[in-house]
């Protein structure tokens, strides 16, 4: 296996998920949807000012709820939330430290205001994370991730990669659940209309 280029393997790992997987189902996201609270207490994306977290993050006119330490257990946290968190956390602030982005972080990230907007962000800071994993060539894979990744500087940036790929399987899986369960509890099936 000594011929096998990991670059592509890493890229395409996340990559079929997202376009075999995750991106159509993410198609059409209502900002009903994208702001619905489920549960008592959610942390949301929501207009300056009317968050009741302990943070409210964000330089534009929507803030994010947040809380350090984080509470136990933490709040059961919304589409839009999760979108943030994905957007923010997980991409533009590597996008930032390791390829080129202008640095951003939760206090100075402008929030999207619909689930159109949020979608159109998520896209552009995935489209930036491929291009970055993909510059990185063979090479570049075993260099260490830097201070950007504090304790973690020392590990390899293809180790991040993975690590990217995880939380955006897994967070993105989760708005694709809460889609789902927001559908089923706020439609009526044809059973229930006839």
């Amino acid at each position: 296996m000594t011929d096998q280029t990991w670059n592509s393997l890493l890229r395409e790992q996340f990559a079929w998920h997202w376009t075999e997987q995750l991106r159509d189902r993410l198609e059409g996201l209502t900002d009903d949807e994208y702001f619905w609270e489920p549960a008592p207490g959610c942390w949301n994306v929501r207009p300056r000012g009317t968050g009741t977290a302990p943070i409210q993050a964000g330089s534009g006119a929507m803030t994010i709820d947040f809380a350090m330490p984080m509470p136990e257990p933490p709040p059961f946290t919304t589409i839009a939330w999760r979108l943030g968190h994905v957007i923010v956390g997980v991409l533009a602030v590597r996008n930032a430290a390791h390829f080129g982005r202008a640095s951003t972080d939760y206090q100075s990230f402008e929030y999207a205001p619909t689930a159109a907007a949020a979608l159109a962000q998520l896209d552009a800071e995935y489209a930036t994370w491929l291009a970055g994993v993909e510059s990185l060539g063979e090479t570049g894979l075993a260099r260490p991730c830097g201070e950007a990744e504090g304790p973690y500087a020392d590990r390899s940036l293809a180790t991040l990669v993975l690590h990217i790929n995880r939380e955006l399987i897994h967070h993105l899986s989760e708005v694709c659940l809460l889609r789902d369960l927001h559908l089923h509890t706020h439609q009526l099936t044809g059973r229930e209309a006839s």
